[in-house]
C-alpha cells in the first residue's frame, strides 16, 4: 500500500512537473531531504539529479541556495523552473553576469517570499555583501550541484568550493544535499570530510549506461576517421571535445568545408556566439558542436547521438562525464575517442610548474585514462571498476569494442603469480612501473638506489617487454587481485584475492593488449588514401591518355598532370570535376581546363569493373590560411626579390621555392620574371625552356645530366615554375 507521504510526493511531481512517477531513487532521496537530512547522491548524467533538489525546494518554506560552477548551467536551469512554473519569480540566478539593478529585483524577489531556488556562483557567495544578505533570509536548505568539484581528486576541482562550508555555517543551520554524477570512492571520501556531513545518507546509483557504445582508435587519419564516421550518421546529433580552442575551430571549420552543419564553442568566443551556438545546437538548426569541455555542463539535450574525443581527457572521471551526453534518452549513444600517446605527453607538459602534490595527482589520473585507452578488457567493466563497482562483463553484450572484437587470450597463471611475488618483494612500497622495470630487469636510478638490481628476482620476466608487464599489473587490478593505494599516489597492494591466489595459484587468462606505438601523427596528410596502392590498370590508362592529348596539344606530358597527381586518381577515382580538385597537385584551373577527358575515362572504368569508390570519404582541406601562401603572392606581385620574402619570413630560398612550385602545380599563374632575370641572362633562360618543352619528364635530375651541371638545381627550379606557369596554366 502507498503511504501517505509517498502519495502526496506523487502529487508534488505531476503537479510542478507533469510527471506519474519518479525515476530510479528519486524519491526516497527527495524524502532525506524533506526530513532535514543530511543528503548525498551520486547518479549519472542523465538519471534525474536536478529534481531531487527542485521538487523539495518547490515544496519546503523558504529559499534554497544551490551552488552551481557555470553561469550557461545556471540560466538553463532557471530557464526550465520557470517553464513549469506560472511565475520567472520561482527562480533566479545570482552571478557576475547580471547588472546592479537586475541584482536589486532578484533580492526584492527573495524578500518577498517569491522565490523558492537561487542559483549562485561560489564566487559570488564569498561576497560579505551576498552572506549578509542571505543570514537574513529563511533558507529551506543548501544544494551543491556538480559538487565532484570540492575534491581535489575530482575530474574539475575549484579551490573556491573548499570554502563553501564555512560560509554556510556564517549564513544558516539547514541540511546539505551535494550532488555528482562522478565521484571514485576517493572523491567520495574528500566531498564527505570537506562539507562535515559523513554522517550523510548516501545514495549512489549504478554508473553503469547500458546503451552507451565505447570505442577507442588510434590517432591515424583522425579527420577523416571523424568525417566519415558523421557521413554514416546523416541528421544525428553530437559533439566533438577538443583540448584546445585552436583545434575546436579547426575541426569545425573542416566539418563545415566537408558539408556538415557544424559550430564551435569555446571560452575564446563571444558570449552572444557562444549563446547563439549552443542555442542552435539545441534547436537542431546545427548537427554537430565542437567544443572544449566549456561546452555540456547542464546542456539538457536528451537526443545526442555521439561524443567523439579527438583528445584525449585528462581523466577518467572527465571522460565518463563527457561521454555521458550522449544517448541521455536511452536510445543510441556512441563515444568515439582517438588515442595516441603523444596526446598523454601534451598533458604531462600542462602539469610542470604545478605544486609537486598537484603534479602527482595529475600524473595518476593521466595513468588511469592511459590504462583505460589501452585496455583489452571490457571498457565498461574498466570503468565502473574506476568508480568502485563490481560488473559482470558478459552482460556487456558487445557494447564496447574489446567485447565486440575480443582480444587474443592467453593463459597467464605464472605471469600474475610472478608480478605479485615482485609487489610482496617491494613491501608493497612501489607503483606499477617500478615492477615493471624491476621484472624486465632495467636499471633504472630508483631501482639502483634500493639495490634491486642486486635482487634475485631482478629481470625475472625480461622474456616480455614493459607493456607485457603494464597489461599484467591492469588485469590483476580489474579482476581484484590488487589495488592502488591512492593516498600515496598509485602504491600497488595486494587483496585477500591476491594473497589467496599466491598460496593456491589458478588459471588466469589474459588479454594481449592494444599496441598504439606504431601511432601516426595527427598531422600527417590526411586528403590521401593513406597507404593504399594505385589501381595499376587504371594509371596505365591515365599516362596513355596524357601521352594522346600532350600530342594533340603539342606540350610535355607532365604539363597537364604531373605522375603523383595520376597516381593519386588511380586510387581516388574522381568522376566530377569538383572531385578531381581533392587529387594532389590539381587545383581548379587545371581541372577545368584538362579534367573532362580524364575523368570521363576514370567514370567507365569504374563503372566497367564495378569498382567501389572510397570518394564518400575524401576529406577536402581547408584551405591554407597559414599566411606563407598568400604573403609570398603579394610579394610576388610587388616584385620583391624571392631571397628578402624568404628572409622576411625566417625561412630558406628553397622553402619558399618549394611553396611557388606548389602553388603553380595547382594551377595558379604566377610570374617571377623580375627574379629570374636577375639570376639568368636571356639566352640561358631559353635553353632551359626548350629543353622542358622537348621533355618527357619535368624530373631536375635528369635535366642537370642533361645540361652536364652547367645550371643549378635552383637555376633549373626556377625555370620550371616559370614554364609550369605559362604552359599549364
Amino acid at each position: 500500500m502507498v503511504s501517505e507521504t509517498s502519495k502526496a510526493l506523487n502529487e508534488s511531481l505531476k503537479k510542478y512537473f507533469g510527471f506519474d512517477q519518479f525515476k530510479g531513487e528519486q524519491e526516497p532521496i527527495i524524502q532525506n531531504v524533506l526530513e532535514g537530512k543530511n543528503t548525498f547522491v551520486i547518479m549519472p548524467t542523465g538519471g534525474g539529479k536536478s529534481l531531487c533538489y527542485q521538487l523539495p525546494a518547490l515544496i519546503l518554506d523558504g529559499t534554497a541556495i544551490i551552488v552551481s560552477p557555470l553561469i550557461a548551467l545556471m540560466k538553463n536551469q532557471v530557464d526550465a523552473i520557470r517553464n513549469v512554473s506560472d511565475s520567472d519569480d520561482i527562480a533566479h540566478f545570482l552571478n557576475s553576469s547580471l547588472t546592479k539593478t537586475e541584482i536589486k529585483k532578484v533580492k526584492d524577489d527573495i524578500l518577498s517570499g517569491k522565490t523558492k531556488m537561487l542559483y549562485v556562483a561560489p564566487e559570488s557567495l564569498t561576497k560579505q555583501e551576498n552572506i549578509d544578505f542571505l543570514t537574513n533570509v529563511p533558507i529551506s536548505f543548501f544544494a551543491i550541484d556538480e559538487a565532484h568539484c570540492i575534491s581535489e581528486w575530482g575530474h574539475d576541482f575549484r579551490p573556491e568550493y573548499r570554502r563553501l562550508r564555512e560560509i554556510f555555517e556564517k549564513i544558516s543551520n539547514v541540511p546539505i544535499i551535494a550532488l555528482t554524477a562522478t565521484a571514485t570512492p576517493k572523491v567520495q571520501h574528500d566531498i564527505q570530510k570537506n562539507l562535515n556531513m559523513l554522517d550523510a545518507t548516501v545514495f549512489k546509483m549504478s554508473f553503469n549506461r547500458d546503451n552507451l557504445f565505447y570505442e577507442v582508435r588510434p590517432k591515424r587519419d583522425v579527420e577523416k576517421g571523424i568525417i566519415k564516421f558523421i557521413k554514416e550518421r546523416p541528421g544525428k546529433s553530437g559533439i566533438i571535445y577538443c583540448l584546445s580552442r585552436k583545434k575546436v575551430e579547426e575541426i569545425a571549420e573542416l566539418l563545415q568545408v566537408n558539408g556538415i552543419n557544424a559550430l564551435p564553442y569555446h571560452a575564446g568566443l563571444e558570449s552572444s556566439a557562444r549563446a547563439s551556438h549552443q542555442d542552435q545546437f539545441l534547436m537542431e538548426e546545427a548537427d554537430v558542436i565542437v567544443a572544449t569541455i566549456a561546452f555540456g555542463m547542464g546542456i539538457d539535450k536528451p537526443d545526442v547521438r555521439f561524443v567523439i574525443h579527438h583528445d584525449i581527457p585528462k581523466s577518467l572521471e572527465s571522460y565518463y562525464q563527457e561521454t555521458g551526453r550522449a544517448g541521455r534518452d536511452g536510445g543510441e549513444g556512441h563515444c568515439l575517442t582517438f588515442y595516441s600517446y603523444k596526446d598523454i605527453e601534451k598533458l604531462e607538459k600542462f602539469l610542470h610548474g604545478k605544486p609537486i602534490s598537484e603534479q602527482e595527482v595529475g600524473r595518476q589520473l593521466l595513468h588511469e585514462i592511459v590504462s583505460y585507452a589501452e585496455t583489452s578488457v571490457c571498457r565498461r567493466k574498466y570503468i565502473l571498476h574506476y568508480f568502485g563497482e563490481v560488473y559482470d562483463d558478459t552482460k556487456c553484450n558487445d557494447m564496447c569494442d574489446n567485447c565486440k572484437n575480443p582480444r587474443e587470450k592467453f593463459e597467464g597463471k605464472d605471469d600474475v603469480l610472478l608480478f605479485l611475488k615482485a609487489v610482496e618483494f617491494v613491501k608493497q612500497t612501489q607503483k606499477a612501473q617500478y615492477i615493471c622495470n624491476l621484472l624486465i630487469g632495467e636499471e633504472t636510478s630508483e631501482i639502483k638506489s634500493y639495490k634491486h638490481n642486486e635482487a634475485e628476482i631482478f629481470g625475472k620476466g625480461k622474456g616480455q617487454d614493459f607493456n607485457h608487464w603494464n597489461a599484467v599489473s591492469r588485469q590483476c587490478l580489474v579482476r581484484g587481485l590488487l589495488t592502488k593505494e591512492i593516498e600515496s599516489y598509485g602504491t600497488l597492494k595486494i587483496t585477500p584475492e591476491g594473497r589467496e591466489f599466491m598460496k593456491k595459484p589458478t588459471s588466469f587468462i589474459l588479454l594481449k593488449e592494444h599496441d598504439y606505438s606504431a601511432d601516426v601523427d595527427e598531422t600527417a596528410v590526411i586528403t590521401q588514401k593513406g597507404g593504399s596502392a594505385a589501381d595499376e590498370g587504371l594509371f596505365k590508362l591515365l599516362v596513355d591518355l596524357r601521352k594522346k592529348i600532350s600530342k594533340e596539344k603539342n606540350i610535355p606530358p607532365f604539363v597537364i598532370f604531373q605522375e603523383p597527381s595520376l597516381q593519386d586518381m588511380a586510387i581516388q577515382y574522381p568522376v566530377t570535376i569538383e572531385e578531381l580538385t581533392n587529387i594532389q597537385g590539381v587545383g581548379h584551373g587545371k581541372a577545368s581546363r584538362y579534367g573532362k577527358p580524364f575523368i570521363e575515362l576514370i567514370s567507365n572504368y569504374v563503372e566497367e569493373n564495378e569498382i567501389e569508390r572510397p570518394q564518400d570519404f575524401i576529406v577536402k582541406s581547408v584551405v591554407n590560411k597559414s599566411g606563407l601562401k598568400v604573403h609570398i603572392i603579394q610579394n610576388v606581385d610587388r616584385k620583391m626579390p624571392l631571397d628578402v620574402i624568404a628572409s622576411s619570413q625566417g625561412k630558406e630560398l628553397s622553402d619558399v621555392i618549394a611553396e611557388i612550385e606548389a602553388i603553380v602545380s595547382s594551377g595558379t599563374k604566377i610570374n617571377i620574371d623580375y627574379y629570374i632575370n636577375d639570376v639568368l641572362d636571356e639566352d640561358d633562360q631559353e635553353d632551359i625552356y626548350e629543353y622542358f618543352l622537348e621533355a618527357e619528364s619535368d624530373s631536375l635530375e635528369i635535366a642537370h645530366e642533361e645540361f652536364d651541371g652547367d645550371y643549378d638545381e635552383e637555376q633549373l627550379r626556377l625555370m620550371r615554375i616559370k614554364f609550369m606557369s605559362e604552359m599549364a596554366n
